[in-house]
């Protein structure tokens, strides 16, 4: 299989190559594609040789659901037995916020892993919305990477992982947000979050009060994607370093000498303000976002890891130092704990 590969405005993306990605998707071919989060790779939803096409293209375990997404609330409504509440859709939707609702017996099992409830979400990115729009379909869509890799922030992250596995990628340049959407499982008694995104606790609870959240690992069935205890991880292994800046600075400093001194390729992930300092030192270094711009550290997290893979590394030491109260912080350590298999460790 030859991957297309469709270049388009970000903004105003031409309504003819829209038009083929859809007619693609509409004809049980996998078509990836730029969301305000990251790259989705889309399916039909209901298209059940297309959705298992997905799950073998990606390798990914039968057992993780996958997060349908939907141009309006008409595409959504025939898919689950309840509705979302409507201040909550009127507030967060189109955006990155991840619903959790009982499902319709419409959905494919292996849409949801097999579980009575189902992951959808109305992305606000305008690729996005014109292919949902011009495709009319619920468009079953995961990250489009392999299995456990971080996910695609750029059309190239795409091409790195499922190059000739897939039939389309519509490249819209570098995703806005960077990191996945946030989960809200509604299903809950009160309402949960499984994973931390961009809408953060506290926006939720501008709406329902009584929102709570988990940073859930495993489940009988999961509800969500991102939810196991190792994603997003690069192929080296990653070790966190938490604390006081000067001290991360100087155990990174210490532990990426001893590593080096073992013979292991040693990669350090650091703010920008502390690159030239890494840099001088004679490590492989990439740069995550400035210290203190959560918004610039979620966009530039998973380029950073997969640069730092391209180069061989096979030790990666993150400068993780956080901006405590900001929305984006949450989600951060989640994704970073999880690339880190638990593996963070207080300077």
């Amino acid at each position: 299989m030859m991957t297309e590969h469709l270049t388009v405005d970000p903004l105003h993306p031409d309504s003819k190559l829209i038009a083929r990605a859809a007619d693609c998707l509409q004809h049980g071919g996998l078509v990836a594609f730029p969301t305000e989060t990251v790259y989705g790779l889309g399916v039909h939803a209901l298209d059940i040789d297309a959705i298992k096409r997905l799950f073998l293209a990606k390798k990914r375990p039968e057992d993780d659901p996958v997060i349908i997404h939907v141009a309006n609330l008409q595409t959504l409504e025939p898919l689950v037995l309840e509705t979302p509440w409507s201040t909550l859709t009127e507030h967060f939707w189109p955006g990155p916020l991840t619903l959790v609702l009982p499902r319709s017996q419409r959905v494919p099992d292996e849409v949801t892993a097999g579980g009575a409830t189902v992951a959808v979400r109305m992305p606000n990115h305008p690729v996005a919305r014109a292919l949902l729009n011009k495709v009319g379909l619920p468009i079953a869509a995961p990250s489009a990477n392999l299995f456990g890799h971080p996910s695609p922030t750029s059309a190239q992250h795409v091409l790195d992982d499922l190059n000739n596995c897939i039939d389309m990628v519509v490249d819209a340049g570098n995703t806005p947000v960077g990191l996945e959407s946030t989960v809200l499982d509604l299903t809950s008694i009160p309402p949960m979050i499984l994973r931390p995104g961009a809408i953060s606790l506290d926006m939720l609870r501008t709406i329902i009060p009584d929102v709570t959240t988990k940073i859930a690992t495993t489940h009988e069935t999961m509800r969500s994607p991102g939810l196991l205890q190792k994603h997003y991880s690069p192929r080296a292994s990653l070790v966190v370093y938490e604390g006081d800046p000067s001290r991360v600075r100087a155990r990174l400093i210490k532990e990426s000498r001893a590593a080096t001194s073992k013979g292991q390729r040693v990669g350090v992930l650091v703010p920008r303000e502390e690159l030239k300092t890494f840099a001088a030192m004679g490590f492989a270094v990439a740069e995550c976002g400035s210290s203190g711009d959560s918004a610039s550290t979620a966009k530039r997290l998973y380029a950073a890891l997969r640069e730092l893979d391209a180069i061989g590394v096979n030790r990666i030491l993150v400068f993780g130092v956080f901006t405590h109260g900001d929305p984006l912080e949450a989600a951060l350590r989640d994704r970073l704990q999880r690339a880190a298999a638990g593996q963070v460790k207080n300077a």
